[in-house]
Parts: C-alpha cells; structure tokens; sequence
C-alpha cells in the first residue's frame, strides 16, 4: 500500500509540473465548495513550503494566477502554489459568517486549510512552512485565515484588506451566495481600539498561546472600495496581537510615494509587523511578488 501511494504521488507531481495550475479533482474535503488549484513546481523539492494566493472578488483561481507573478517564484525556489477558488455568484468569499471567523468552526476559512492539509499529504508540502497572500476579499481572507489558524500559518501578506473581523455580519451563513456584506466595514467607518481589534482575534482561537503569523500590510490612500482607514485599523490589530508599541516609518520605500512602517524590531523581512501606505493608489495596491516571498522567508 505505501509503494502504490508513493507511485501515486510521483505521477501526481509529474502531471502537475506543468507550468500551469491544476484544478484539483478528488478535493472534496470542505466544509465549504470551494475549488482547489494548485501550481506544484517540476523537480520540487520536499518537504516544500506552501503559500495560498487568494483571489478577489469577480475572480477566479485561474484570474488569479496569471494576474500575478507568484507562479515564477514557485519554480524559482521550489515551493507549492495552492489557489482557492470561490465558487460564489460574484466570487467573493466568506469573511462574514461566525463559522469562518472561528477556529474549526466551518466556513471557507475551514475549507482553505484543509486543503493545506492536502497538498501536505499528496505534494510533501511542509507544514512548518505555511503562508498566504490575498488581494482585496482574499485580503480579508488572509487576515481571517492567520487570525482563525496561526498553528496552520506562519505569516501573510494583505493587499487592500480589512481588519479581521470587520466584516462580520449577524445572521450570517457560510454557505448563503453571495456572502454577508457589511458596508460600514468596506467604508471604513468600524473604528476600535486596538485592545478591542486584537481581543477580536484572541477570541477566534481562544485556547492557543503558541505564536502567531507574522503580518504585511499593503493599502492606497485612494481606496474606494475598502476605504483607507482600514490600513491603519489593520496595523492597530496586529500590533496589539503582537504586543507591539512602536514604529519607524521610511518614505518611498519600497518606490516613489510608498510609506514603509515597521513595528518593533527587525528589517523588512523579518519584523513581525510591516505596512506600506500607497499614496494615491486606489484599489488595490499592485502586487509585490518578489517582497511577499522574501517577508516569508522563501527567498
């Protein structure tokens, strides 16, 4: 049985390398109907790292994937590509339900990290080595996924995001199409402090003490669809979550009209917490590919 299931993953691997992503057929693990991609590089070499790239929404893992440029990087440095793909009439996921919000509660969140789970048995991912990055809902799902999982996630990147939790809404399911919708979060009006933002995350996985993900903020001050203020909210959650009370802010950095902030000690690659305010960049911030992986410590 082992040799047939080794023989079973080599031909997995080899039909995958392929330069492409592959829809995952005999995923079928949940809760939720999301559909599993995946981009397993050729020659990989195990125990790989793995990062989740979530998409936005009116979006699909496929969009996703030739939008941005992580697939190169895989290649180049030989970690596993896993595309979650919403199945919701405007692609969106569900960031609003108390059952994606919670540890093991259900949800998409719940449904992400199984399929984790998957690429860890199947591709020899290493799951010491886990990350995720998301662009606009699959920002909101980052800040879900590492505040709901931090024993699955090791850090994320957000793109255009909002706190997590900001967007919950009373009543809402896991499963309704299209997900919960809160407008004052999306408009940045859900203003707290930053003990209530962080008892908001402590309170998704209330027995853990282990340590938690490591966070990059991306936002543009002319955000029109997750307003602006939500960066600075986003910095206020994970910095009480980290304990965190100071700051260094560097203009144009990485490039012309970008602020850099890092909190508490460590570079770009290596604090705990680092943003980047985009002025007059709206929604959303382009993708830096190449500084997400660095700030996971792939490359």
């Amino acid at each position: 049985m082992q040799l047939w299931a080794s023989l079973a993953g080599v031909v997995a691997l080899a039909a995958l390398g392929n330069g492409q992503i592959t829809k995952v057929n005999d995923f079928n693990a949940g809760p939720t109907k999301l559909g599993m991609y995946v981009h397993v590089p050729k020659n990989l070499k195990t125990p790989a790292p793995i990062v989740v790239a979530v998409h936005h929404c009116q979006g699909s893992a496929q969009g996703y994937s030739t939008e941005t440029k992580y697939m190169p990087l895989a290649d180049q440095h030989g970690f596993i590509l896993i595309y979650p793909n919403s199945r919701s009439s405007g692609g969106c996921f569900d960031v609003a339900s108390t059952a994606t919000l919670q540890h093991n509660g259900g949800g998409d969140s719940q449904t992400i990290v199984n399929m984790v789970k998957y690429a860890v048995e199947k591709y020899g991912g290493d799951s010491s080595r886990v990350y995720t990055v998301g662009t606009s809902s699959g920002a909101m799902m980052t800040n879900v996924l590492v505040g709901a999982y931090p024993d699955v996630f090791k850090a994320g990147s957000v793109y255009s995001g909002v706190p997590d939790g900001c967007f919950a809404v009373a009543g809402a399911t896991a499963t309704q199409d299209p997900p919960g919708w809160s407008n004052n979060c999306a408009n940045g009006q859900n203003i707290k402090t930053a003990a209530q933002w962080g008892d908001m995350v402590r309170s998704y996985y209330p027995s853990y003490t282990g340590p938690r993900p490591r966070m990059q903020i991306w936002h543009g001050t002319a955000d029109n669809t997750l307003h602006y203020p939500n960066y600075n909210e986003q910095l206020k959650q994970w910095s009480n979550v980290f304990g965190l009370t100071t700051s260094k802010n560097t203009s144009n950095t990485p490039q012309s009209g970008y602020t850099q902030t890092i909190f508490g000690d460590g570079t770009a690659t290596t604090a705990q917490l680092v943003g980047y305010s985009a002025q007059g960049v709206g929604h959303s911030v382009p993708q830096h590919e190449s500084m997400d992986i660095a700030f996971f410590g792939i490359a």
